[in-house]
């Protein structure tokens, strides 16, 4: 598994993390798959993706549950990241979100503590100062921010006083490449590592037919891989990126590994920018 760093930080993550949606349940918990969920993500710490994001949001709190239980008996290193709700953006609402995230988590300290969604209701400048106070008392490691606009991210990095936002999380993959035009460039000039979730367009690059797929098809039966791991691998071109796909299956954590420690060509990745257009 190959690292990057995050942000500006001596920090480094691996380029190819886990995304933990759907584990413990939607919008409400759910613990009728947890075992599965656990298996998947312990296989995939022994595979070196040992990023592993979730959110109080995700099965209302049980999904950082389910990552407590797969972390219990890891011994190494793991990046452990959560997000707050766009609801719990008030200075109180946010630090007591982030005492019950790390007790649901089971952990002393979070690596990254990101702001799930943008609140215009609430000031950024109260927000942040709550990021900044579970930094400054060591419960939070680093601060993100997800699916924030530049304008959005620039206005909370004007908010902090001593720390750095070193995030964007945002929806990136072959069939949605919305971050291209405006977040990706500001993070490559401001050196922010964009999180790449649903990095596999909600499973729509590897179920669509035709058309575009035929190239990713054609590279992948080349090069001996699947074609996931060639949509995966070319988001990777871009060394501000690390993706963060969600899987249950173990063939599927397998496969996601398997997109890291090698490159695409410029031709091959220029066939796929071409035909994703």
């Amino acid at each position: 598994m190959e690292f990057r760093p995050l942000g500006r930080t001596s920090e480094s993550i691996p380029e190819i993390g886990m995304g933990t949606w759907g584990m413990g349940g939607g919008m409400h918990a759910d613990s009728s798959r947890d075992s599965e969920a656990v298996e998947a993500l312990k296989l995939g710490l022994d595979l070196g993706m040992t990023h592993v994001d979730t959110a109080e949001m995700y099965g209302a709190g049980h999904s950082e549950e389910v990552v407590a239980k797969a972390l219990e008996d890891w011994g190494k290193p793991v990046f452990v990241a959560s997000k707050v709700s766009p609801s719990h953006f008030a200075y109180e609402d946010l630090l007591r979100s982030a005492r019950q995230s790390l007790d649901r988590l089971e952990r002393k300290q979070m690596d990254l503590y990101q702001l799930h969604w943008p609140n215009p209701r609430i000031p950024l400048t109260q927000t942040m100062k709550a990021m900044e106070r579970l930094v400054r008392d060591g419960l939070v490691r680093y601060i993100g921010v997800s699916n924030f606009s530049v304008a959005q991210m620039r206005e909370a990095q004007a908010a902090l006083s001593k720390e750095e936002i070193v995030s964007n999380q945002a929806e990136y993959s072959p069939v949605d490449r919305g971050v291209e035009e405006e977040i990706l460039p500001y993070c490559e000039r401001e050196k922010l590592t964009l999180i790449a979730y649903s990095p596999l367009g909600q499973g729509r690059v590897v179920r669509g037919q035709g058309g575009p797929f035929k190239v990713l098809d054609e590279i992948a039966a080349r090069l001996g891989k699947s074609r996931s791991q060639v949509g995966l691998n070319w988001l990777l071109q871009h060394e501000s990126v690390v993706v963060i796909p969600k899987a249950s299956d173990k063939q599927h954590v397998r496969e996601n590994a398997g997109a890291s420690g090698w490159s695409l060509s410029a031709k091959d990745s220029r066939a796929i920018d071409s035909a994703f257009q």
